[in-house]
């Protein structure tokens, strides 16, 4: 649907700085005359296309453009063109107007004036929020662009940029492209190295092609993660009952797929957590010195994806039951001067296996869990963001 603004134009007197026009021909005058902005990430359109119905003449030579920066200045000549429509690099002009020229020379009547007006443009969502997957994130946000001006609206623009990790947050490094866009509001933005966190923001682009200003940025960070991971009981079966979320076998700081997630005997002590029971059922039992676990919220959650940010506090070594549904989070220190953290949500419990999905953030210190997280992963390259 356009929006656009036109009005009427006085011919005589407005046109200065142009090809000196040769008197007013036969020719009608352009209808329908259109504008489409080129969003460029900022509040300042790439360019503009200007386009407009053919005049189907056998006298019509070009058409000429012509164009003010404002309403107070008079019109110039901002060229010609064969076709009906007209491309406007950089940043355009507030006002335009089109008119053909016969095979004389002879400029015909006038087009209406079209106002590029920024007013057009929507407001930015008022909130962003996203969750941590296997290799990508999933972005929610803020539909009132939409909802307000639902007549006026084309899409949203979804940015990202690379991060580092500050002193206390991640910074993005200012460096934005565009991931992609979409009519709803949510997007999934996946092939992303695990460990290695992004920022995100996203603005609401009206038909005219207006880009709003953005929304709050975001912080997120893929990290891998795995579903319907089995344990049995240390009891029922000794050499799987044990688990580790990672161990960096060659020493070099990166995660690969092989060293993570894995399934050991339950009488190692280099274990993360094992499985044993009782006659009141089975228990997740901590079992090196510098891994400290707790029950996410105390009840059932409804997804692995509900464990968002690892809680700061309430971490022991007390043994607890293994409850179907619940949630565990998993502190642990390995001597590097911060913490890892890893996370469990049990779907299963039997009377003899243990059940569960489970997640770990690759990236040190980051507590971000909500599936997806990082280190620097194997092949993973960039630098990272958490949520601000």
């Amino acid at each position: 649907m356009r929006r656009s603004i036109v009005g009427a134009l006085a011919i005589l007197g407005t046109l200065s700085c142009s090809n000196e026009p040769a008197g007013v021909g036969a020719l009608p005058p352009p209808s329908n005359l259109f504008y489409e902005l080129q969003p460029s990430g900022d509040l300042d359109p790439a360019g503009l296309l200007l386009l407009w119905d053919e005049i189907v003449d056998p006298n019509l030579m070009v058409y000429r453009v012509y164009s003010r920066p404002d309403a107070g200045a008079a019109f110039g000549l901002r060229g010609e063109t064969t076709s009906s429509t007209f491309h406007d690099s950089g940043i355009p002009d507030l006002e335009y107007f089109v008119a053909g020229v016969d095979l004389a020379g002879l400029e015909g009547a006038p087009s209406a004036v079209l106002v590029v007006d920024e007013r057009l443009r929507l407001g930015a969502p008022a909130w962003i929020s996203g969750t941590s997957l296997n290799q990508g994130i999933y972005l929610a946000w803020d539909d009132s662009p939409f909802v307000t001006e639902p007549a006026g609206f084309r899409q949203y623009r979804v940015y990202s940029a690379a991060a580092y990790l500050g002193t206390t947050s991640y910074e993005c490094d200012g460096t934005w492209g565009l991931e992609g866009t979409t009519l709803a509001p949510e997007y999934l933005v996946g092939a992303l190295p695990n460990g290695i966190p992004r920022c995100f923001g996203v603005s609401a682009e009206s038909v005219e092609g207006w880009e709003s200003l953005w929304s709050p940025i975001w912080g997120d960070t893929p990290r891998p993660d795995a579903r319907n991971e089995l344990l049995s009981a240390l009891d029922v079966d000794p050499l799987a009952s044990g688990f580790r979320f990672w161990i960096d076998s060659n020493g070099d700081g990166v995660a690969v797929e092989s060293e993570l997630g894995l399934v050991l005997p339950g009488s190692q002590t280099n274990l993360d957590f094992r499985v044993t029971r009782d006659a009141s059922g089975l228990w997740i039992e901590a079992i090196r010195s510098n891994t400290y676990f707790r029950d996410y919220t105390g009840g059932p959650i409804d997804d692995l994806t509900s464990i968002d940010i690892a809680p700061h506090l309430g971490y022991a070594r007390v043994p607890l039951p293994a409850q179907v549904g619940h949630g565990y989070v998993f502190e642990m220190d390995e001597g590097e001067g911060f913490f890892r953290y890893g996370a469990i949500r049990v779907t299963h419990v039997g009377s003899e296996v243990l059940i569960f999905d489970w997640s770990y953030q690759t990236n040190p210190a980051n507590p971000e869990l909500s599936v997806g997280a990082g280190v620097f992963t194997a092949g993973g390259q960039g630098v990272i963001v958490k949520r601000p």
